[in-house]
């Protein structure tokens, strides 16, 4: 082995493990607890030498970032992909359920991941960076669902006129940054199946709905039946 190949897999090696240690820091501590300095004290390393490796806070909490994205991406497409020559309505439900059980099972992580504010630009040159390829990555997996949807039954939208014009405007251009897989009338579906989904997902996890609920579940099988409903789909409860 080159000795630049072996410096490479020990820069790999270094970075993977102060992943997994600012996840351990965040699912124990919270997340004031990921820092570069206290990454590297718990890596046995000085604060400065572990900046060889992350140049500061953010690029370690993109970093992370990624990791999760990536790794809920795997959990959904995983469900989707256990159902092949199935309905839409048949793996969509997976999925969604899947994206649920994974949340419920990493609160700190999901909470990292989409409940905190979102610092990544419109800016065209940021659309290269790792961190978007992951958010983009995971939005193409439902995305891909309503597409093949929408080019076979097709689903109810809303009629024409019934938009606002500033909110057509907006999912106009959304439509153009999707290549025109779904029109404008049907990214509105889409993006308001996915809000109403997200919305109620974070709630639970930020147990915003302990006062009422000790099990969302029902609640979240509910919410599905009615997706189910608006897209034309028939709904089936979970096996078991």
């Amino acid at each position: 082995m080159t000795a630049p190949v072996r410096r490479a897999r020990l820069r790999a090696a270094t970075m993977a493990e102060a992943r997994e240690v600012a996840r351990r820091l965040l699912v124990e501590r919270g997340t004031a607890a990921v820092t570069v300095n206290a990454v590297a004290r718990e890596m046995g390393m000085s604060g400065p030498a572990l900046y060889r490796y992350f140049t500061g806070h953010e690029e370690l909490v993109e970093a992370i970032t990624i990791d999760f994205f990536r790794e809920l991406t795997g959990v959904i497409i995983a469900a989707r992909d256990t159902r092949p020559g199935e309905d839409t309505s048949v793996r969509l439900l997976a999925m969604c359920r899947a994206m649920r059980g994974w949340a419920v099972a990493h609160p700190a992580e999901f909470e990292w991941t989409f409940a905190r504010p979102s610092r990544i630009s419109r800016d065209p040159r940021r659309e290269e960076s790792p961190r978007f390829q992951a958010g983009d990555g995971f939005e193409k997996v439902f995305l891909g669902e309503f597409v093949d949807l929408w080019e076979g039954s097709g689903f109810p939208t809303p009629g024409p006129g019934r938009l606002d014009p500033a909110l057509g405007k907006q999912l106009s251009a959304y439509s153009a940054r999707i290549d025109g897989v779904l029109p404008p009338e049907a990214a509105h579906v889409f993006l308001s199946t996915w809000t109403r989904l997200y919305g109620l997902l974070c709630m639970e996890v930020l147990h915003q709905l302990d006062f009422a609920y000790s099990d969302v579940g029902p609640l979240f099988e509910e919410c599905l039946r009615e997706v189910c409903d608006s897209l034309g789909l028939e709904y089936t409860p979970p096996s078991g």
